[in-house]
């Protein structure tokens, strides 16, 4: 039995499928969640580091630990894709995978916002201390 979700896609027994019948799968989902996240927090991290580098009068450390902090979250994000890119063919539909898809989207969103404003506030309390 098939139900049309408020979203536009078809519930079918335990797949996830487009009404125009393509289906949705936690690979691409996650993948697409990864590459928005990391444009998000590299973003944010350039704003928020360009409103730390005002407050200072060094430039050269600051774009350094920018360059050092958006290169070190790939890795992190890349583990989050890669752990829904490892599931098989079934599984990457399978509805009940919902509850742990959701789990790393938070924790991946909560990284990819949170850690650039962390991440400032923790230069500018070293800055301050030098």
């Amino acid at each position: 039995m098939a139900e049309v979700l408020r979203t536009g896609k078809v519930r079918t027994e335990s797949k996830l499928t487009s009404t125009s019948g393509r289906q949705f799968g936690w690979r691409k989902r996650m993948s697409d969640n990864v590459a928005y996240a990391l444009l998000v927090y590299t973003g944010l991290q350039i704003f928020v580091t360009i409103h730390a580098l005002r407050d200072t009068g060094s430039t050269a450390l600051p774009m350094f630990a920018l360059i050092v902090l958006v290169a070190g979250i790939i890795p992190v994000c890349r583990r989050f894709e890669r752990r829904w890119e490892e599931i098989g063919d079934d599984a990457a539909h399978d509805l009940s995978l919902k509850p742990a898809f959701r789990r790393d989207q938070m924790v991946l969103w909560i990284l990819a916002v949170g850690l650039p404003f962390i991440l400032t506030a923790l230069f500018k309390g070293l800055l301050a201390l030098a």
